[in-house]
């Protein structure tokens, strides 16, 4: 007769057995860390939301505010094209020597460069 100590197949099942309860403990254990991690994740992902939120409404005020700044340059530059535009046609000759004096005096700045 054979003994079993030497043979390792015959001593199979009780491995597997062992192999399998480990296994199942491990399982176990994770399902364990899982649930108690739960929580603190859910905990988490509340405040990435609630933080992604808030930025979200900062960018948009900002936006509105950039709008809102913009349409106001639009309407100075409108106003102050007009006023521009009645000076010439009032005082043709002064506009014709503003003119000229900015000229020569950028063309000297430019000359120095």
């Amino acid at each position: 007769m054979e003994t079993n100590f030497n043979n390792p197949l015959a001593s199979g099942n009780s491995i597997g057995g062992s192999i399998d309860a480990t296994s199942a403990k491990a399982h176990q254990t994770i399902d364990q860390m899982s649930d108690a991690a739960r929580p603190a994740v859910d905990r988490v992902a509340t405040g990435a939301h609630l933080a992604v939120d808030k930025l979200a409404g900062a960018a948009t005020s900002a936006a509105e505010t950039m709008s809102v700044r913009g349409q106001q340059l639009k309407e100075a530059q409108t106003r102050i094209t007009a006023n521009c535009r009645s000076y010439v046609r009032e005082n043709p000759m002064v506009s014709v020597g503003i003119a000229a004096a900015v000229g020569f005096v950028l063309s000297r700045l430019f000359k120095r460069r």
